[in-house]
């Protein structure tokens, strides 16, 4: 049996890497983009797709419109489901050495996972986009939940979430972390990503250890290279793994 299998490797390695996407936060009620209750087919308000609202040249240009749409989108309470418990009892028991995420939602620490590379950056810190100092999470929230766009009490630039948007470079050195992670691992889990966004989907390739395990619901073009394949809900995979370790 699968499940057998998949917790026979998480027995057997030590160094393992998880390495996620959007599916993993979508059964926490975060809203995905290509899904049929993605953020692309309930999005109509705005006049222009999400992609372009979240790219920072619009965010630059119309912040009024960026931060209606973060309020909306972004802001709104989850928890992490059983997935992200799992990743981080994975971690407690020595197993789980990183996760490399492309979500922005903080739910892995919430669960309680220490070590998280957020390659997209995180909702949950802010800074200025002018003079770059870093600005209290609270209160730019406050300003951000009362309509206003949020600005700099140092300088009066924009406030900007610590999050890649569309047209922007990854921050510095978290790619080459996520790279050595996976480069050095014995065991890969991706989870919830069709591996289909560029650069961060590449980065699998340079797994070199013992075993892939893909957890998505879709085909993904790593699918030929894994060891197994689940097609289920990733909550219900680690739900079942763990019950066997």
């Amino acid at each position: 049996m699968d499940i057998e299998k998949f917790a026979d490797m998480i027995n057997e390695c030590k160094n393992i890497v998880f390495f996620g996407g959007a599916g993993v936060s979508t059964e926490s009620g975060v809203k995905d983009y290509r899904s049929k209750d993605g953020l692309y087919n309930t999005v109509k308000d705005y006049g222009v797709p999400p992609e372009t609202i979240l790219s920072i040249d619009f965010f630059e240009e119309h912040p009024d419109i960026f931060y209606d749409f973060y309020r909306t989108y972004f802001t709104s309470d989850v928890e992490p489901n059983k997935a992200h418990k799992a990743l981080a009892e994975l971690e407690k028991m020595g197993k789980l050495k990183a996760v490399i995420t492309q979500n922005i939602d903080g739910l892995h620490q919430k669960a309680g996972s220490k070590n998280v590379i957020e390659l997209h950056g995180t909702t949950k810190k802010f800074y200025c986009h002018s003079c770059n100092k870093n600005l209290e999470f609270e209160g730019v929230m406050d300003e951000i939940k009362s309509e206003r766009v949020p600005k700099c009490k140092y300088c009066g630039g924009l406030a900007k979430p610590k999050v890649v948007l569309y047209g922007e470079m990854l921050y510095d050195g978290v790619a080459e972390l996520a790279i050595e992670y996976i480069a050095n691992a014995d065991m890969l889990i991706v989870g919830g990503t069709s591996l289909a966004v560029q650069p961060a989907a590449s980065f699998v390739r340079y797994f070199r250890g013992k075993y892939i395990v893909i957890i998505n619901k879709t085909a993904t073009d790593f699918d030929n290279n894994a060891d197994l394949v689940f097609r289920e809900s990733i909550g219900t995979v680690f739900e079942k793994v763990m019950r066997n370790l």
